[in-house]
């Protein structure tokens, strides 16, 4: 029987290990400074273990392993480009170091772009546990499943919902209390939910949403260069360029020209 509690706990370890090989002047929290090497040696073992427990059919846990750590420099890559987008988006921050050591975006984002990759690899299980814990941290909740280009931001955070299937470009800047989520649920003739269809939108790159806006649905895209204005409710898509003011009755929406 799996201990749950420990899984968790190892899940938590293994994220700070992770971490502190794509940053460790960040997240190796040691007194003294640990190599490259050794950071590899323990999140490798810390990773099989875990990976040794979840699995109920034992996969080649030394692929899987091995895919993990070679996405690393492009995660690290892909971070550096986020760390840009809130430094350059914000003009409270002061440095780049003090939107890693202290923005919740960092953290539940830097959480993220390990789930995903371990989630493509249909690893059981702890990609969602390990978006959870950063949702947990931060009240920003990224599926590992949504996928999301570089020199992503989210400015202040809380209470941020990206659902599974949602699709992000490059330059996209959120605010708080934004929701990209389903409009409906397919349901089978049992009654049981309908999984792995598209039930998310799809937004665009340099793309502004502000706090507060709510936007549904698969068949939802909002094109490039949009600004979605706060408190705003959409289920239909909006043509690239356009800045959404209102949306009122779902299918009326107040546009003008960016």
């Amino acid at each position: 029987m799996i201990n749950y509690a420990h899984l968790k706990s190892q899940m938590i370890q293994l994220l700070d290990l992770l971490r502190s090989i794509l940053y460790p002047n960040v997240f190796d929290a040691m007194e003294e400074a640990h190599s490259k090497e050794e950071l590899e040696t323990a999140a490798r073992r810390q990773l099989r273990e875990i990976l040794e427990r979840i699995y109920r059919e034992p996969p080649q846990y030394d692929d899987v392993i091995d895919t993990l750590f070679s996405k690393l420099p492009a995660i690290r890559d892909t971070l550096d480009t986020d760390v840009q987008a809130a430094y350059e988006g914000d003009p409270a921050a002061t440095c780049r170091e003090e939107v890693m050591l202290a923005y919740p975006a960092f953290e539940a984002i830097s959480i993220f772009r390990i789930a995903h990759e371990l989630y493509l690899m249909k690893v059981p299980m702890l990609p969602r546990m390990m978006t959870e814990y950063a949702h947990s941290l931060t009240g920003i909740d990224i599926h590992p499943g949504a996928t999301v280009g570089p020199y992503f931001f989210i400015d202040h955070g809380t209470g941020v919902v990206i659902g599974e299937t949602t699709v992000i470009g490059e330059h996209v800047k959120l605010y708080q209390g934004v929701t990209l989520g389903a409009k409906s649920f397919a349901v089978k003739a049992d009654g049981t939910l309908v999984k792995g269809n598209k039930r998310h939108p799809n937004i665009g790159s340099n793309v502004v949403i502000y706090a507060g806006a709510t936007i549904l649905g698969g068949d939802t895209y909002i094109g490039d260069n949009c600004v979605i204005g706060g408190n705003v409710w959409l289920t239909h898509s909006v043509e690239p360029g356009k800045r959404v003011l209102t949306a009122r009755e779902q299918t009326e929406f107040v546009t003008t020209d960016i």
